[in-house]
């Protein structure tokens, strides 16, 4: 709907600031205070400290988190190799190939995340394929989960790459790998930077098929925070949570500097 009073903005403007505080800025405030409570007894926070926050990067906490750091990196770096090969493959298929392709990278998006890592559990669990117990079991669940980002995004970029670029490197005498290596994936700068930090954000929260494959000796945040409030360590979980969020968007920050530097930003290729 078009406004065209003043008033009319103004009022829409409100409206949805309103609902966005409400819904977005509120939940993140109270975790916040949570994560810096010592004693929280009526509607605001008693006392407060940083005692929860020091236990949530020291021991099982810690070891957790840099746990989460681990497989956002491996996962998100596998994705981005399987996606960008998948989108490269679809560019010049045919459509019906394209369709297939479009099909299989984004089926594992339509499932339930614990049906993925259920699936995985019992293919993995016999010979010759025993992984039952192993880190590679949930890699492998959270690059199967997040590579449909990065395929998605690597697809948008090829799309609207000028394809001028290309045909000018093939007449210079260029191979298909050179012309890959320095015209098409420089271009598309942006957007792997932009599928990197998707793959990565959406591998640190994963919870549904990682709770169903996780070995204990490998125990992500969002693992750990589930079971801190499932015990009733409300305020640790929420510390926890807060450095969780906070490394996802310390990395979502690097990616976006990291891409900065697209077609016409700086360099020539």
């Amino acid at each position: 709907m078009i406004l065209y009073s003043k008033s009319a903005r103004w009022t829409a403007w409100t409206f949805f600031a309103l609902l966005a505080a409400t819904f977005f800025g509120l939940p993140l405030l109270m975790l916040l205070l949570a994560a810096v409570a010592r004693q929280w007894n009526g509607a605001l926070v008693s006392q407060f400290g940083i005692d929860h926050l020091v236990e949530a990067v020291q021991g099982a906490r810690g070891k957790a988190l840099v746990t989460s750091l681990l497989t956002a990196s491996i996962s998100g770096l596998g994705s981005l190799v399987l996606g960008t090969w998948g989108a490269l493959a679809a560019r010049n298929a045919g459509a019906g190939l394209r369709r297939f392709l479009d099909a299989i990278y984004i089926l594992p998006l339509t499932l339930p995340t614990v049906t993925v890592g259920l699936a995985l559990l019992v293919t993995f669990s016999r010979a010759p394929f025993f992984l039952n117990g192993t880190p590679c079991l949930v890699i492998m669940a959270h690059i199967i989960l997040v590579t449909a980002y990065a395929y998605n995004c690597i697809r948008a970029g090829l799309e609207r790459l000028e394809p001028t670029y290309e045909q000018v490197a093939a007449s210079l005498g260029g191979s298909r790998a050179t012309i890959l290596r320095r015209v098409t994936l420089p271009l598309l700068k942006p957007y792997l930077a932009a599928a990197a930090s998707l793959s990565f954000a959406f591998s640190m929260g994963e919870l549904g098929a990682t709770i169903m494959v996780y070995p204990p000796g490998w125990v992500t945040a969002p693992v750990d925070i589930y079971a801190l409030t499932d015990r009733g360590a409300i305020f640790t979980g929420a510390a926890l949570s807060v450095l969780l969020l906070g490394a996802a968007v310390s990395a979502l920050l690097l990616f976006n500097r990291l891409g900065r530097n697209g077609p016409g930003q700086g360099k020539n290729y």
